[in-house]
This record gives structure tokens, C-alpha cells and sequence, in this order.
């Protein structure tokens, strides 16, 4: 019988569909359910064998480990699980904001190329506002505030100003989301360093 550990039930478990892509995380609670009907099988983080519910309760968690109590044992929790029948992706569009306005455009100006820091950049509007121009992922670039004083109400062309690229919708590269301190070193194998967290923070 499980412990009643909330705080390691409720930790993440990477998920990996068939083709062991990293697709989301999970609970603990939930990836140990997935696992015992079957649906998944757990990681070991440190062999890379996969094991069925069977085989992983017997898998002692060691030391200061966090684990799972059951009658006479601590299980280690699972740290990644790999679907059994599912291959795709999950849909997952690019929220328009702020945040990851600054992240496509890598916190540097559209127009000179620099980088003088968030507090000294501001949101341009292409196709200004007071002609019709939108909010869009393809209507709003960085600008550094000299530049965005220098272009005014105007069209770049207008302004004698060139764009370095065109501002368009920031691919989905398929790496999962996770805030950073939830990350586990055992992820890494499956987690690129480029991923766009498209959560915001309250």
C-alpha cells in the first residue's frame, strides 16, 4: 500500500511518448497510475530500462532518496515514463505576451541590433496603431527607445529604417515546459536547454 506522502506524490514525472520524446510532465501520483494500468512504463534515470509496475517495485529508493512507503519497502519515485501506445504531440500554441515577445526577439532592437536591456526596450508596433496596426506576434517587434522615437508614427520604409528579420509566430519546437527549478538532472538526456516556458509567473 502506498504512503501518504503528499508532497512526493504531487512531484513531476517527465513523459515520454513511444518515440521517447519528451511530450509533458505529470504528477507522480498520476505517472504511477499510468504505470500500473499499463499505459507506461518508468525510466530507470540511471540505466535507462524500462521497467512495468511489477519490476519498479522492486527498485528500493537509497538513502535520503525520496521515495514511496509501501508495507516494507520505499520505492523510488519515477523520474521519467515512456508511453506505451501514444506517438504524437500534444497541440501547444505560443502565448502572445510580453515575456515571450522578448524571448523571440532575444531581447534585442529590430532595427539597430542592440541590446541595451529590458528597461531600456519597448514594444513597436510595426503597422503603427493610429493606422490600423494589431497587437500581433507579426505586427510587434523590439525596439530600443531611440529607435522607437526615431520610426514615431511611421512605417519602417517611411522612417528610412530596415527591420533585421521579419517578426513572424515563434515556431513550436516541441521541447516540454517546465519552470526551471522543477527540472531534474535526469531530464537533461531528453530536454533541450532551448525551450520556450510559456507560463507566465502571478
Amino acid at each position: 500500500m502506498l504512503g501518504s506522502d503528499g508532497c512526493v506524490l504531487d512531484q513531476r514525472t517527465l513523459v515520454l511518448n513511444r518515440s521517447w520524446v519528451a511530450i509533458t510532465t505529470t504528477t507522480v501520483r498520476d505517472a504511477l497510475s499510468m504505470v500500473y494500468q499499463g499505459a507506461a512504463k518508468v525510466i530507470c534515470a540511471d540505466t535507462y530500462q524500462a521497467h512495468d509496475f511489477g519490476s519498479w517495485s522492486e527498485v528500493t529508493a537509497l538513502g535520503d532518496e525520496p521515495g514511496i512507503r509501501t508495507i516494507a519497502l520505499r520505492i523510488r519515485i519515477p523520474e521519467i515514463i515512456v508511453l506505451a501506445a501514444y506517438d504524437g504531440f500534444p497541440q501547444r500554441t505560443v502565448a502572445f505576451s510580453r515575456r515571450n515577445l522578448y524571448r523571440r526577439d532575444r531581447y534585442t532592437c529590430q532595427y539597430c541590433g542592440k541590446r541595451p536591456g529590458s528597461e531600456e526596450l519597448t514594444i513597436d508596433h510595426v503597422n503603427p496603431r493610429s493606422r490600423g496596426g494589431r497587437s500581433t506576434w507579426q505586427n510587434c517587434v523590439l525596439a530600443c527607445v531611440d529607435c522607437n522615437k526615431r520610426k514615431a508614427n511611421r512605417l519602417p520604409a517611411e522612417a528610412g529604417m530596415r527591420m533585421r528579420k521579419d517578426p513572424v509566430v515563434p515556431r513550436w519546437s516541441w521541447d516540454v515546459e517546465v519552470a526551471i527549478g522543477h527540472r531534474r538532472a535526469s531530464w537533461g538526456h531528453f530536454l533541450s536547454a532551448h525551450y520556450w516556458n510559456v507560463e507566465l509567473e502571478q
